[in-house]
């Protein structure tokens, strides 16, 4: 696979989201972008009406983008959405222009393509009752941002009716993720680019 960034959206250190994004980043020998540990402000003030500048761990975090060849999004469903973290984080790093635009037609297109990814869900709901009631979290963070961002497969994971779970099957997913992280990061994707090396944070 080559360069696989993780990106944990959970603003808790200790949640099972950030367990399991842990153990799919080892798994996979991956690069974290943890967004609890960024500075930034979460709110696009005007849209794309007028710039915003990127605070130095946003500018970062499209370097990462931009140097990946998977990206995985782990994420709790709250309230049929994701974190205010998560969604902040997605305003503002994901910029028209850099991330995506409009063709002459009116389309969309994306400019992350050539990128695959997994999206990872944990919610206390169980999965058989998700598509129930629309599955939004999928299709915001799935269809509505990555894939329209360019990158995909994206493929998914859910961790679900976490509550009724005990604490030898909680066990039993983070050993999983380790597992799943290794077999996205050996599936085939953009040509190795040895000449690309990971980013650095710049320091404040």
């Amino acid at each position: 696979m080559g360069h696989v960034l993780v990106i944990d959206g959970h603003p808790d250190p200790a949640s099972l989201t950030a367990r399991l994004a842990t153990s799919y980043a080892d798994g996979a020998g991956a690069t974290a972008l943890v967004l609890r540990d960024l500075d930034f402000d979460l709110t696009l003030r005007t849209g794309y009406r007028t710039p915003q500048d990127l605070e130095p761990d946003l500018a970062h975090a499209q370097e990462l983008l931009e140097w990946a060849d998977h990206v995985a999004v782990f994420t709790p469903l709250w309230w049929g959405s994701v974190p205010a973290l998560l969604k902040g984080f997605f305003d503002r790093t994901l910029e028209r222009g850099w991330a995506f635009r409009y063709k002459d037609n009116g389309m969309p297109e994306g400019l992350l393509a050539g990128r695959t990814g997994r999206l990872a869900v944990t919610s206390d709901s169980p999965r058989w009752y998700l598509p129930l009631v629309g599955d939004s979290t999928v299709k915001q963070v799935r269809r509505r941002t990555m894939e329209f961002c360019g990158i995909k497969p994206t493929r998914l994971t859910r961790y679900a009716d976490v509550r009724g779970r005990t604490n030898e099957q909680i066990e039993t997913w983070i050993r999983e993720a380790a597992d799943l992280g290794a077999a996205d990061a050996a599936r085939p994707g953009r040509p190795a680019r040895p000449d690309v090396v990971r980013p650095e944070p710049t320091a404040a």
